[in-house]
């Protein structure tokens, strides 16, 4: 067993989808642990959320397992067509989400306002939210890159020195002046600095 699980890790994704596509769920792990974290990452940018992008991997990582034989290696690689699925379903689930908001915001507008402290809350997460996007914006691609890696995608300071190709010590700067970027921005802007 051990020796046919190591064989999964030698095979190229186009093999593994195959397999998939077949039924093979020891063939469907190995590419989900090849992917999901790429796509969790790209869930969480998009969701804003922890739990609703480990939803949408879990939903998104269904869809390939229903749907591996959809996959077209001439419009892309294995891993660009699983991003674009995990993509897709997070476009879906923020339309439906903003489709019942409004709704939401139908049924509240016509109800009376009897809690002004929750409208002002929300106000305040929104203001933090747009703070903390500005923040992460006005750094320097190498210093957000390693900051999405660490907070957002949850690599080790170890893994993303050799995902990067960078030495450890260069990785740990720059996560150190990404962080003392984003505190000074919070600073100048009279902001509490989130901890």
């Amino acid at each position: 067993m051990a020796d046919r699980t190591g064989q999964y890790l030698i095979l190229a994704d186009e093999d593994l989808i195959s397999l998939v596509e077949g039924g093979d769920a020891e063939a469907f792990t190995a590419l989900y642990d090849r992917h999901s974290r790429a796509a969790f990452s790209l869930a969480y940018r998009m969701m804003g959320e922890r739990q609703a992008a480990e939803d949408l991997v879990q939903d998104a990582f269904i869809k390939v397992w229903r749907g591996a034989g959809g996959y077209r290696a001439g419009r892309g690689s294995v891993r660009t067509w699983i991003l674009s699925i995990a993509h897709n379903r997070g476009i879906d689930q923020l339309r439906s989400h903003a489709s019942r908001r409004r709704t939401q915001d139908k049924i509240e507008a016509s109800a009376p306002r009897s809690q002004p402290s929750e409208a002002f809350a929300e106000t305040w997460r929104n203001s933090q939210r747009d703070q903390v996007r500005e923040a992460l914006n006005s750094l320097p691609a190498e210093q957000l890159k390693i900051l999405e890696l660490a907070y957002f995608s949850g690599y080790t300071h170890a893994e993303i020195s050799e995902l990067l190709s960078l030495p450890l010590g260069t990785v740990k700067g720059r996560m150190r002046l990404g962080l003392k970027k984003i505190r000074d921005h919070f600073e100048s802007a009279d902001a509490a600095v989130p901890r």
